[in-house]
């Protein structure tokens, strides 16, 4: 606590006489005089080292007075022992002032609370009490000592031997239990080297296998990773463990896809360990690319061997092309127009593959067809059975058919149809059909050799028509008189057994004249 601060009073002037304070000395300005900071610890020593320069004409007045200083419980430190310390009158023009003074040195304390009551005869000093731990079990509350008085008591404590033994007592227990434990924690201590995708460090451990170790660094290893030794191997001091991550790789190696893993870390690194061929090969990705732990897609090409057969000679190149069109062109050949090759162009070349070049040339060639019409029938009761009258002739109808016309390599190939269009449709054709019964005879010419007529007459032909088309038939029929008899259509189109039906009503009705030449063969 800093100096008291009261106005001059008459009462506390500088006048021989007995020092209310102490014997002895002459009076000292107390606002002069050197403020310690109570509540603050100060290692013995320090405060004696700092003030051997000065003179003290009170130090044994306040000891003689006051005597040590006690912490009150309620109150802090007082001066002095309470039941000897002598009254003093209090000023009743200046009351009590509380202390703002602070040296720079002092540490922050909380303010102090307020003053005592004006009945109480002890003068207090408020100790700072620093935060309490979080969960932390409270401390014994001692006397707390400050000033000159602080120090003889420890110099006093210090002087005792129980304390010395009370204070190298635990310490030897310490260093008893150290003593004992450092030969186990040597015994199980392992020095190792772990490295972790390439980075190496050196550990300490108690672990007795790999796996513990792992688990200790927190390093998680899964089905695709690498760890040399096994996890289940036991651990010494001097090992040295390899932990390799599992990196995926979408490869398409020569055309074909695979998914696969690989704990390397470089393009060329993941090659080698799957085992493929890098030497003339193409790579989508450069060799010293590095694979992070979520991987990457890789397209490789290897080199391989091909035969290209172009214009009569044969041409071996060694080649990674995607295509064949690419190997192709690499042998130095050029498709021109409708050229092609053996295999599809875009198709991925094999090791070892023949490709042959074709040379296509061709054209176009159009052709019309006729298109057959169908053809109609009807039931007619009216025409004997037998006969059938064509109502409507039918129409055939067109189709013009394109064909493509090509030669390979100078061979001419079969036609190729491709485009059909329908020009015309066709038109079908109504025949009527007869149903009636014919009739078992015709009196007056049954007994007449009709055959030899007939043989005469179209040489026994039922569809036989003359060079005018007049006449057509067995018999030689008009049309105008084949419908007089009964008849329909045309006579040709009828059958025999109707013709010769209607030859012998002619003959009935007009006798042999309608066959000038031939009728006489009807009486043999």
């Amino acid at each position: 606590m800093s100096n008291s601060q009261y106005l001059p009073d008459a009462r506390y002037a500088q006048t021989p006489g007995p020092e209310p304070y102490g014997a002895g000395g002459a009076y000292v300005d107390l606002h002069e005089a050197e403020t310690l900071a109570y509540g603050v610890y100060v290692a013995p020593g320090e405060y004696d080292d700092h003030r051997a320069g000065y003179d003290d004409p009170y130090g044994h007045g306040y000891d003689a007075v006051n005597g040590p200083v006690y912490a009150d419980a309620a109150n802090g430190p007082v001066y002095g022992d309470p039941t000897t310390r002598p009254e003093y009158p209090e000023h009743p023009e200046h009351p009590e002032y509380e202390d703002t003074y602070r040296p720079a040195y002092e540490a922050p304390v909380p303010p102090p609370p307020p003053p005592p009551p004006p009945s109480s005869p002890h003068v207090t000093l408020r100790l700072g009490e620093p935060p309490l731990p979080r969960q932390a079990v409270p401390a014994p509350e001692t006397p707390t000592l400050v000033g000159r008085a602080a120090r003889r008591r420890r110099a006093r404590y210090a002087e005792r031997p129980e304390s010395t033994m009370r204070r190298l007592l635990p310490q030897a227990l310490v260093v008893a239990f150290l003593a004992g434990g450092t030969t186990a924690f040597v015994a199980e201590d392992k020095a190792v080297e772990l490295t972790v995708d390439g980075k190496p460090r050196t550990l300490h451990t108690f672990a007795d296998d790999v796996t513990e170790l792992l688990a200790e660094e927190g390093v998680r290893v899964g089905e695709h990773d690498l760890v040399a030794p096994a996890p289940d191997a036991d651990l010494t001091s001097g090992d040295e463990i390899e932990v390799h991550y599992g990196r995926p790789v979408r490869l398409t190696l020569d055309g074909r896809r695979r998914e696969v893993w690989t704990t390397a870390r470089t393009v060329e690194g993941a090659l080698r360990q799957l085992g493929v061929r890098a030497e003339g090969a193409y790579l989508s990705i450069a060799r010293s690319q590095y694979i992070g732990r979520q991987g990457l897609a890789l397209d490789v090409r290897t080199e391989r061997a091909l035969t290209v057969m172009a214009d009569g000679r044969a041409r071996t190149i060694r080649t990674n092309a995607a295509t064949v069109r690419e190997a192709v062109e690499e042998a130095g050949i050029t498709l021109h127009g409708q050229d092609t090759t053996s295999v599809a162009p875009g198709s991925f070349p094999r090791d070892g593959q023949t490709i042959t070049v074709l040379r296509i040339t061709g054209g176009k060639e159009v052709r019309d067809e006729p298109i057959a019409f169908d053809v109609h029938r009807t039931a007619d009761p009216s025409l004997f059975k037998g006969t059938e009258v064509v109502e409507r002739a039918g129409r055939p109808g067109l189709r013009r058919i394109t064909y493509s016309l090509r030669t390979v390599n100078g061979v001419r190939q079969k036609p190729k149809r491709i485009r059909t269009e329908v020009v015309r449709e066709p038109r079908p054709q109504l025949v009527k059909v007869g149903t009636k019964p014919l009739p078992a005879s015709v009196r007056g010419a049954d007994g007449l050799d009709w055959q030899s007529l007939a043989a005469c007459e179209s040489g026994g032909r039922p569809r036989a028509v003359d060079p005018s088309g007049t006449y057509g038939g067995l018999y030689q029929f008009d049309t105008r008189t084949w419908q007089s008899l009964g008849g329909s259509g045309r006579p040709q189109d009828a059958p025999a057994a109707e013709q010769t039906f209607r030859a012998k009503k002619l003959y009935v009705s007009r006798g042999a004249s309608p066959w000038p030449h031939c009728g006489t063969r009807l009486h043999g």
